[in-house]
């Protein structure tokens, strides 16, 4: 797997802003139909309060997360949210070090979610679905599911393509991987097609040579 696939959207009317010091639910504000709301923070909140921000805008919902770590007051949050009805489903993905970083928090994880709710892959893509009836929400960020006090930014889109695609990447790891594994590599995603992008060589247009560089640096 040597290409990327290319997920565009037609032009919609994007929400940039920066958020110093709101909470979660007053830096994402009011939710819309088609809504593109990109927002950079100072961290002062993580991914699973964003999660459960929009649980409250959306009403109960399809969850699927992604990390690449979590702490245990973040696993309690999940699962309060479970047990609230809030998430109507949970799958959660995390990368494979989870186990040899955080071998306490993958005990906890497995205790309040079960195997079948997790899997593990080489991966530092952080991401999240909410789906129900009336939204379909894709989020990207650099967020992980706990706090870090450093810029952050997040991105929520109502994209029904979107959250299709990021559902397939989730449909394909838990269909290639057994629940129990927690040394996941990279996932084939064989229901996704991959293309290169036209003329495109080595990350630069072919038809675009490299200048000549002068000098030394």
């Amino acid at each position: 797997m040597t290409t990327a696939k290319t997920i565009k959207r037609g032009k919609v009317a994007r929400d940039i802003r920066a958020n110093q010091s709101s909470n979660a639910d007053g830096a994402i504000g009011e939710l819309t139909p088609g809504c593109e709301i990109f927002i950079l923070t100072y961290g002062q909140f993580s991914l699973i309060d964003a999660v459960a921000a929009l649980l409250r805008k959306t009403g109960p919902a399809d969850v699927i997360l992604s990390t690449w770590t979590a702490g245990n007051a973040d696993l309690t949050t999940c699962a309060s949210l479970l047990d609230g009805a809030g998430i109507t489903s949970f799958r959660m993905m995390v990368d494979r070090s989870f186990l040899t970083r955080q071998p306490g928090y993958c005990r906890r994880m497995v205790e309040l979610f079960g195997l079948d709710c997790l899997r593990t892959w080489r991966a530092h893509a952080k991401f999240a679905v909410i789906r129900n009836e009336r939204w379909t929400l894709a989020i990207r960020t650099s967020m992980n599911l706990n706090t870090n006090p450093r810029l952050e930014n997040i991105e929520i889109s109502d994209d029904p393509a979107l959250c299709d695609f990021l559902c397939s990447v989730a449909d394909d790891l838990f269909s290639e991987q057994s629940p129990g594994v927690f040394d996941g590599e990279l996932p084939e995603l064989l229901s996704i097609p991959f293309s290169d992008l036209p003329k495109i060589q080595a990350g630069r247009a072919s038809a675009d040579p490299l200048p000549k560089m002068e000098g030394r640096i």
